[in-house]
């Protein structure tokens, strides 16, 4: 409130001593915290807890506090990560669901205190405030308003505990900039021993105002995130991405933890009564916590590039979860993606094209310089392009001295004074002639656009319709390179193959002999028949800079377009189908009750030598009935059967990769895959994919 009065003096001054006011706020505006968080954009999430241990996700709160035992923990090695992922802070999970507690707090035993961790001394509050302290990052605490561990969970005396966790919290480890409430509350839990289901208010349970006013009086700077806010709010899913519309305003007074509407969460409300803009978190694996199973389903580069544009791209700030693992470590494959991902950020972001243009607008704002076009390319923030208030509609310029390719659009509006810009159109002058290359909605504090590279000497950009006057603080263009990834290579069951890559620019060459490809191999255009057994390798090559990316290698077998499932222990044949369409993220899995051995029976169609068999375990986020101990059986008649070959594959549960198992070639038309012990304690057995070796290449 005080920082809209003093916008509002401002505006009083300039009309007083006859100077050109500026546009007056829109809407409601951002507190001076809110903006200081805005400018960070793009933060660590930790999850390291007791989970991390029992490798669940959501604790019971029977857990005891001697399973917490890393053997490796490093602090230091967390921060450094996210500093060199260009993070800009890191936000750690104090207390989950389970009420196991990181710091040695007065309120419970369940907690560090009681646990082999340095002998029970250790508080990693307080190494981790100080590892970020030294090293320059931002510090923020989640804390889990629900406890499946308290007896007192649903009780007067537990929100007491839960308060006095926050102002543990907030007075021992320094400045905190976010403070995160989940908005998972009450339900079943171990309770001290209870082991029943405890349902409260969560509107009122938790005292809400009273924990505001904890965080306002100890930490006055930080901004508190949950579903309502105060002061930012969850983007409505957990797949790191805001709607293409988004405010960052809301109707905030109608919301509360658990809010049925979340989907309004992605994209806010025009009409919004409160600036309460959106974060959206996400995880760079399936799960929050560390899993062993997970190690194979980091994201990739295309992923994470594709949830930053979507995120702090779409006037977002990016939360991306590290679930440290059992030895106390952010896990090397998760480092090199995150680093993957900054490099292709300053690859992006390198060469700023705008910044020396001319900049023309069809109006300034009393064609006074202090609002000129010229602002929104000076490097200065705190500048920018305002418009006279009655202006329906206006456009702003860029004209470069030479002919330009332009691939990326940055955007931002001087949020100071509100969010504004309701639809606008991005455009290039191609062969005299002005070309379409986006229409969108929102700005707010960053838009960034992506688009096919287009060769111009102007850019424009058209505000079609904003709230008042307009307010452009910023407008950059980038020429980003084209995205080098390893082509995806996929075949259908008759065989058909295809190859892609992320960037159309990017082409694809490969060869079919195994021999390393160059860009002077075939270049995939078209899909193409592989109907014997292949050894494929493909590369991505930019033909702009020359470079490409290491080879991929893949062995493609006799083709499945004539096979066919025949028997499965149970359910129906064509949902069987499932384990032999050449999709090994589809499944077919037996039904609940059934115990093992379980099996599949396929028909390849005919009398084929076969070498050996694979196998690929589901590959869903919580995977069951994954085969450890299989029998694969052959037949010419389906009637007479020889096993071939058994086993176990080692360490499946853990690796979900394709398992190969190779045996004296052998003539047989059917086969059999049997699971003779699964994972689990349901028995169902699950196959993702079934395939045959014919030729061992």
């Amino acid at each position: 409130m005080q920082f809209f009065f003093q916008v509002l003096i401002l505006c009083f001054v300039g009309i007083s001593f006859g100077q050109i006011a500026p546009p007056a706020p829109a809407g409601p505006l951002p507190s001076e915290r809110q903006l200081a968080w805005q400018q960070l954009e793009y933060y660590a999430f930790i999850h390291f807890n007791m989970n991390t241990f029992t490798n669940m996700e959501w604790g019971t709160g029977a857990e005891l506090p001697k399973q917490f035992d890393p053997s490796e923990l490093d602090a230091e090695q967390w921060v450094k990560v996210a500093k060199d992922a260009g993070m800009k802070g890191i936000i750690i999970t104090a207390k989950h669901h389970d009420g196991f507690c990181l710091w040695p707090t007065k309120t419970t035993e369940h907690s560090v205190k009681n646990s082999p961790w340095k002998d029970g001394k250790g508080d990693l509050i307080k190494d981790l405030s100080e590892a970020c302290k030294v090293n320059g990052l931002k510090f923020g605490v989640y804390l889990s308003p629900w406890d499946r561990n308290n007896k007192d969970y649903g009780k007067p005396e537990y929100v007491n505990a839960f308060h006095e966790q926050l102002r543990e919290l907030l007075s021992n480890y320094g400045d905190i900039f976010e403070v995160w409430f989940d908005g998972a509350n009450g339900g079943t839990g171990y309770y001290g021993g209870a082991n029943e289901e405890r349902k409260i208010d969560n509107k009122t349970y938790y005292e809400w105002d009273e924990a505001t006013k904890i965080v306002r009086e100890l930490q006055p700077e930080a901004v508190i995130f949950s579903d309502a806010g105060p002061d930012i709010r969850w983007v409505g899913n957990e797949e790191g991405y805001a709607n293409e519309t988004n405010w960052s305003i809301m109707r905030r007074d109608e919301i509360y933890p658990g809010w049925p509407r979340y989907k309004e969460l992605r994209s806010g409300h025009e009409d919004g009564t409160h600036w309460l803009p959106a974060e959206a978190d996400v995880s760079i694996r399936p799960g929050w916590y560390y899993h062993p199973a997970e190690d194979h389903q980091v994201k990739s580069l295309p992923q994470l590039l594709d949830i930053y544009y979507r995120s702090v791209g779409r006037n977002a700030s990016l939360l991306l979860n590290l679930p440290v693992d059992n030895r106390g470590l952010v896990h090397e494959t998760d480092v090199k993606q995150l680093i993957a991902l900054k490099e292709q950020l300053n690859k992006d972001f390198e060469t700023e094209l705008g910044k020396n243009a001319l900049v023309t607008a069809s109006q300034e704002r009393g064609d006074d310089t202090e609002f000129a076009a010229a602002n929104v390319n000076d490097g200065n923030d705190t500048t920018y392009w305002a418009t006279n208030d009655t202006l329906s509609e206006s456009s702003i310029s860029f004209e470069f001295d030479r002919p330009t390719e332009v691939n990326r659009i940055l955007l931002q509006e001087y949020i100071p004074l509100g969010q504004r810009v309701k639809e606008f159109v991005v455009e290039a002058e191609v062969q005299g002639k002005w070309m379409k290359i986006e229409e969108q909605t929102t700005i707010g504090y960053k838009r960034i656009l992506r688009f096919n590279p287009v060769e111009t000497s102007k850019i424009r950009v058209r505000f079609l319709s904003a709230k008042g006057a307009l307010a452009i603080s910023n407008i950059e263009l980038y020429r980003a390179p084209n995205l080098l990834t390893v082509p995806d290579i996929r075949r259908k069951r008759n065989g058909e193959v295809s190859l892609s890559v992320p960037d159309m620019s990017t082409e694809v060459h490969y060869t079919l002999d195994g021999s390393e490809p160059s860009n002077d191999s075939p270049k995939f255009e078209n899909p193409f028949m592989v109907d014997s057994p292949t050894s494929l390798r493909a590369i991505a090559y930019d033909p702009k800079t020359g470079e490409t990316t290491e080879s991929m290698l893949t062995y493609l077998d006799i083709p499945k377009g004539d096979w066919k499932v025949i028997g499965a222990s149970t359910g129906t044949i064509a949902d069987a189908e499932k384990a032999i369409d050449e999709n090994p993220d589809t499944f077919w899995a037996t039904a609940e009750g059934t115990i093992t051995p379980q099996e599949l029976i396929i028909d390849l169609g005919k009398l084929e030598t076969l070498e050996g068999f694979t196998y690929w375990p589901i590959q869903e986020r919580y995977p069951f009935g994954i085969i450890t101990d299989y029998e694969f059986s052959v037949s010419s008649n389906a009637t007479d059967w020889k096993s071939v070959a058994k086993g176990e594959f080692g360490n499946v549960v853990n690796n979900r990769i394709e398992q190969r198992v190779d045996f004296n070639p052998i003539t047989a038309r059917y086969i059999k895959l049997k699971g003779l012990k699964v994972d689990g304690a349901d028995f169902r057995t699950s196959f993702g994919e079934v395939g045959v070796i014919t030729s061992k290449k």
